[in-house]
């Protein structure tokens, strides 16, 4: 008996009054038309893609579905519903086919349960991997040239005084936010710090 592949879809949209109607809607229709059958619908509202997995909780799920290998083919409306980089496309599509999990997309008609759509996605790492090249190569070449201009490389630093008051206020119990707002610095600046503080005490 021919088993119809299980399919999960994935849904998101960036802000609360926008709707996921549109792309359940496609997707649904593609699902019909290819005799798939739909074993979860998973969809995050007012979520940026920008986000990560923790902070995208449909997204979570999805993944831990795959990991249980309830899921043969996650489906999305477009790319840009996953993630806003080829490195997290491509992340994402690592995770799957690590299951045996394939990837459709809509929009960029992908479709890596394909030979075509296996072909496009090896041709997408090897983009990926330029890209990566050439941020690598902009960084080298401006820390070039701040050396070459006298310019100090390397984290600003905020003071001992400063210093001080977040080890101060991180021993009294405060969250790291808290003492950001408090002192009106950045929250990088109080992690630094404070992890600066852990490895000098141990």
């Amino acid at each position: 008996m021919l088993r119809h592949k299980r399919v999960a879809l994935y849904l998101r949209v960036s802000t609360q009054d926008q709707r996921t109607d549109n792309q359940l809607r496609e997707l649904t229709a593609v699902a019909d038309r290819a005799s798939w059958r739909v074993v979860g619908t998973f969809a995050d509202t007012g979520i940026s893609g920008a986000k990560g997995r923790k902070d995208r909780p449909a997204f979570d799920k999805l993944l831990k579905a795959v990991t249980r290998r309830e899921v043969d083919l996650v489906a999305a409306w477009s790319v840009d519903r996953l993630g806003r980089s080829l490195t997290d496309l491509l992340s994402f599509l690592g995770e799957l086919h690590a299951k045996g999990c394939d990837l459709y997309l809509h929009q960029q008609g992908l479709d890596t349960s394909t030979p075509a759509g296996r072909a496009m996605f090896q041709m997408m790492g090897v983009f990926a991997e330029f890209e990566r090249a050439i941020i690598r190569e902009r960084v080298v070449a401006g820390l070039s040239r701040a050396r070459a201009e006298g310019k100090v490389l390397g984290r600003p630093t905020v003071g001992t005084e400063i210093e001080n008051a977040i080890r101060r206020m991180r021993g009294s119990g405060l969250g790291i936010q808290k003492i950001a707002r408090t002192l009106g610095v950045g929250v990088s600046v109080v992690q630094r710090v404070v992890k600066t503080t852990t490895i000098q005490a141990r």
